[in-house]
């Protein structure tokens, strides 16, 4: 029993190596100056085997440090001697943690390489799993180069998970992992390697036929698949018997068109899945690849929804596949595509069929369309009679007809389809149409039959645009539209205008300015039918702008007859229309007869327009008119010029102006007018004062011409004073019979005045006669009564003179 410690140092003067002993013995207590002692004495090897035994990760540590400038000659002492000695794992593995906590990964290989690879074969080190996982995963961190020969040397490791390390991102070993795969029989993780790190397609599908089982196989044909080796992609899912990709290798086969390729696929895949988009497909391709015996055997077997079929038949049938596209809408009965097949195959008379069973307006247009172009005309009519019926669909026939050409055809179509029971307005108003783009002779005679089944205003558009005016009027007459009916007729009266029916048409507007507009229309075109007109619209019409619009023409004269039909309304333009053509035709007795029976006219104006005349009986109606309007003395101022007597005297007596009849009597006597002053006796004989007569005809012995007069006025007071006795005689018997009836005298009653009508001098008829004169008959020439009296022949305004 000794202290390490005391005779270490003694021992370190004089013998190195039992100091070191001394040290060993105390079992860490003496540590430093052990390592103190191996180092200054170079006892490297046994330190080696010290820090072996030890197994204290400390202790390692201190002797590990980078400072320690023996740590290389240490490291190959324990890589040399002091580890392959060992035979205690518990050793081995300390001094493993003690490098690797050193960060000595070389060293650390070196360290696994002597223990695992040049110790004895069967050592226990040699195939420790732990240390070739740890000799294989040192080398991946500090040495890759030689990861691969390790690998190789080496069997009892964690390949797989060691694989995983190799693949990471940090340390790419991809040949290293592919090769643990390989060796541990991974050929799954092996063939991903190559095609997901390595990227070698080729030894890929070496590797698989290399291994061939069904899972490389597979996975390999995804890779292909991926990289658009849709035919080697296939084959591989052949081999492994794979159809769980089928959706991509349908995708990928139908873009590149393998359809053969696809359909071997689709079989196996038949088998391993049961999804309807396999059979669809698998018809599709058969379609493609025109294979159509093995597309009706497979449909005769297949047990496919009506749906899918119809489905794959529709994409067919948009790649122009029509037979296969009629075999499969056949199968599921879809006549109305079926039909449409048939019309791209050309089978115009099996398409017809085909759309008598759908019995659908959509396939029927198509059919009848495919005929048309086709110029298959009696299957064209024949489908195009269960299309007319829809007024929807008539209008897209029609066009499609016209589009192609065929006129005569569509015609045809639609005078059959009027026939059917079921024909309807828009039938008979679009084969007007036609008729008037095509057949207008059919038109006029079309519209006469049907015009109640039309719809007008669509057909009045087509005549209209085809210029058939006569048909436009008829329409617009038949739709109530009678003011456009006028404007065709005006507007196109060459074609339309006819007098018979304008006059019919016209009666019926109910705006009056179509009315005029018509006359301006007949002034232009048609002026000696304008008096018809007029007189037929005369109810309508305002006669003063019907005159205002002939005056500004200048055409008065030819609608003389209407303004005659329409004065005796006695309107002033009028009449005054009519005076003025009368005054410039010189129509005086025609102008005499209007102003005689129509007054409303400015007639002051006329008579100025007409006293100065060069025509005798123009300045006589002025007389007259200045008479009619009580300007006497004008009146008989141009009587007296134009010495019509006979119509002073008429003036003056008309006048009932005692002075001036007297003045006028007085004229003929002073200017020797004997005549002419017995028959204004006779004339104005209530005016003239007998006095006067007597005076004047004294004093120019006048006194033969002024006897009748005179007898005439006595005979009137006579009869005066005798009818006023009567009258005063039967009012005192009355007042007589009434005073004794009373009982009481009236003195009233003796005083009664005359009833009125005492002094009537109309009540006794003159019995003057006049005498002779300008424009009266001649006395040899009067008639004679009974004592031998003189009647002039025209009495004027005075009774024949009674005689007993």
């Amino acid at each position: 029993f000794y202290d390490s410690l005391v005779v270490g140092k003694y021992c370190e003067s004089c013998d190195p190596h039992l100091a070191f002993v001394a040290y060993r013995r105390a079992r860490g207590s003496c540590d430093d100056e052990l390592i103190d002692v191996c180092n200054r004495n170079g006892f490297f090897k046994d330190l080696a085997r010290y820090l072996v035994e030890r197994q204290d990760l400390d202790l390692w540590a201190k002797v590990l440090v980078e400072e320690n400038a023996h740590r290389r000659a240490l490291i190959d002492q324990v890589v040399a001697t002091a580890l392959p000695e060992s035979r205690l794992p518990e050793e081995v593995s300390t001094t493993v943690k003690a490098f690797m906590a050193a960060n000595l990964p070389n060293e650390l290989i070196e360290l696994l390489e002597r223990i695992i690879l040049h110790g004895p074969a069967d050592g226990e080190f040699a195939t420790n799993k732990n240390l070739q996982n740890l000799l294989i995963l040192t080398a991946i961190k500090a040495d890759k180069k030689r990861v691969m020969d390790y690998i190789k040397r080496l069997n009892n490791y964690d390949g797989p998970d060691i694989a995983k390390i190799a693949l990471s991102d940090q340390y790419q070993l991809y040949e290293e992992a592919f090769f643990i795969y390989k060796k541990f029989k991974k050929g799954s993780d092996a063939i991903v390697v190559l095609l997901d790190n390595i990227k070698s397609m080729e030894r890929a599908i070496e590797y698989a036929e290399y291994l061939n089982q069904p899972e490389v196989w597979s996975i390999l044909g995804k890779a292909q698949l991926d990289q658009d080796m849709v035919k080697d992609a296939i084959q591989c899912f052949l081999k492994a018997e794979d159809a769980s990709f089928y959706a991509e290798v349908i995708f990928a086969s139908k873009n590149a068109g393998l359809f053969d390729d696809l359909i071997l696929f689709l079989k196996m895949a038949r088998i391993k899945v049961k999804d309807s988009m396999v059979d669809n497909e698998l018809i599709y391709s058969y379609a493609k690849t025109d294979r159509l015996p093995d597309l009706e055997d497979f449909l005769a077997t297949t047990t496919a929804k009506v749906s899918d079929l119809v489905r794959v038949g529709d994409l067919c049938f948009n790649e122009a596949l029509y037979h296969a596209a009629r075999i499969l809408y056949s199968h599921v009965n879809n006549f109305a595509k079926l039909a449409i097949t048939l019309v791209r195959l050309k089978l115009f008379a099996e398409a017809y069929e085909a759309a008598r069973k759908a019995n659908n307006i959509n396939t029927w247009k198509e059919v009848c369309f495919a005929c048309v172009d086709a110029k298959e005309f009696r299957l064209a009519q024949m489908c195009a009679m269960n299309i007319v019926v829809f007024m929807d669909h008539l209008l897209d026939l029609v066009r499609h007809y016209e589009k192609q050409g065929f006129f005569n055809e569509v015609i045809a179509v639609l005078e059959q389809g009027i026939n059917l029971d079921r024909a309807h307005q828009g039938m008979y108003t679009q084969l007007g149409v036609l008729y008037a783009k095509y057949k207008e002779e059919k038109l006029m005679e079309h519209i006469k039959l049907f015009w109640s089944r039309l719809n007008i205003p669509t057909l009045l558009v087509a005549c209209q645009q085809n210029l058939h005016w006569n048909e436009a009027v008829f329409l617009y007459s038949h739709y109530d539209q009678f003011e456009n009916a006028i404007d065709v007729m005006i507007q196109h009266s060459a074609d339309a205008w006819k007098h018979q029916l304008f006059k019919e048409t016209i009666k019926q507007v109910s705006n009056t300015e179509v009315c005029y507009r018509a006359v301006h229309f007949y002034l232009q075109e048609h002026p000696l039918l304008l008096n018809d007109l007029l007189i037929e619209l005369s109810g309508h019409l305002d006669h003063s702008r019907v005159v205002d619009i002939v005056n500004r023409c200048d055409h008065v004269s030819l609608v003389e007859k209407y303004l005659l039909h329409v004065q005796r309304e006695n309107i002033s333009a009028v009449n005054e229309a009519l005076n003025q053509l009368y005054l410039k035709v010189e129509n005086y007795k025609s102008l005499r007869d209007s102003i005689e029976n129509h007054d409303n006219f400015d007639q002051i104006a006329l008579a100025q327009q007409l006293e100065n005349h060069e025509l005798l009986e123009f300045r006589r109606i002025s007389a007259h008119l200045y008479k009619l309007n009580k300007r006497y003395e004008k009146s008989l101022e141009l009587s007296k010029k134009d010495e019509i007597w006979a119509d002073t005297m008429d003036t003056c007596a008309e006048s009932k102006d005692r002075e001036l009849a007297e003045h006028l009597l007085t004229y003929f006597v002073e200017n020797q007018r004997k005549e002419c002053f017995a028959a204004c006796l006779f004339t104005c004989y209530e005016l003239i004062r007998p006095d006067i007569v007597l005076e004047l005809a004294w004093r120019y012995n006048l006194m033969n011409f002024a006897m009748p007069y005179m007898i005439q006025s006595f005979r009137e007071y006579d009869d005066r004073v005798a009818h006023l006795e009567s009258k005063v005689s039967s009012m005192e018997k009355a007042s007589h019979d009434f005073a004794k009836k009373e009982d009481k005298p009236s003195d009233q009653a003796a005083m009664g005045l005359a009833p009125p009508g005492l002094f009537n001098a109309g009540a006794v008829p003159l019995a003057l006669m006049p005498p002779p004169g300008a424009g009266m008959m001649p006395m040899g020439h009067m008639p004679m009564v009974p004592g031998n009296m003189l009647i002039p022949a025209n009495m004027g305004g005075m009774p024949y003179p009674h005689y007993m």
